[in-house]
């Protein structure tokens, strides 16, 4: 306990931390993976080729490439920082940015093909009894088949954003001030591996843990009846 005394202050600003890059990548996931479920169900053959290069090629690299390729290729070579250079706190805030931006293309790539197994759970007569009545594909995937797919994913999107979670400590590989680099510091500075260690496991699982059972219960409340 006394190293959690100590710490206190700083193991709460780093599990804050996790918590938004949670966050923003979660909704930053949610809305390009949609996006790119819509383009493979699309009815053009192009949009189908990018939507499953860019899932099949982002699910199977590695994210901590995908982070340092954010820091590294993006900022320091192209100069994309996403933050004012004049800022006096630009290198922490543009670390959290590339680290968002990192965090959302991975994660969408699941987000993607969960949201299309939902859309597959549809009756096709649906769709069909809605081109039959002059909806659009856009109109189509709105108004009729999304809606009931994100019904049907509720639980396996939950399961995705617990993962979203634990994958925020890949973060610390570009110097984001979250739980793991500060896990890792105070592991140097106090050499108790064990209590540290524990000290953040359950940090984590009074993340995760109500969120599995929250969307547990969600996906059950709203299930679509078939």
């Amino acid at each position: 306990m006394e190293i959690f005394t100590e710490y206190r202050d700083q193991i709460f600003e780093a599990f804050w931390t996790t918590i938004q890059l949670t966050v923003f990548s979660a909704i930053g996931a949610l809305i390009l993976g949609t996006v790119l479920a819509a383009m493979r169900l699309a009815p053009v053959p192009m949009l189908n080729w990018l939507g499953t290069s860019y899932v099949n090629v982002v699910r199977n690299t590695p994210l901590t490439l995908i982070i340092l390729f954010c820091s590294f290729g993006l900022a320091q070579t192209l100069g994309i920082t996403l933050v004012d250079s004049n800022s006096p706190t630009s290198i922490a805030d543009s670390n959290f940015r590339l680290a968002v931006l990192g965090l959302t293309v991975y994660t969408a790539s699941f987000v993607c093909e969960t949201v299309r197994s939902g859309v597959n759970t549809v009756p096709l007569g649906q769709a069909e009894a809605a081109r039959s009545l002059g909806f659009t594909f856009g109109q189509n995937l709105r108004v009729i088949l999304l809606p009931q797919a994100f019904r049907s994913v509720i639980i396996p999107l939950g399961s995705v954003l617990i993962a979203l979670t634990k994958n925020t400590t890949i973060a610390s590989a570009i110097g984001v001030a979250e739980a793991a680099l500060l896990m890792k510091e105070m592991i140097e500075n106090t050499a108790a591996l064990m209590t540290v260690g524990s000290i953040f496991a359950l940090g984590f699982l009074i993340l995760t843990l109500p969120l599995g059972l929250v969307f547990g219960w969600l996906g059950k409340r709203m299930a679509v009846a078939r």
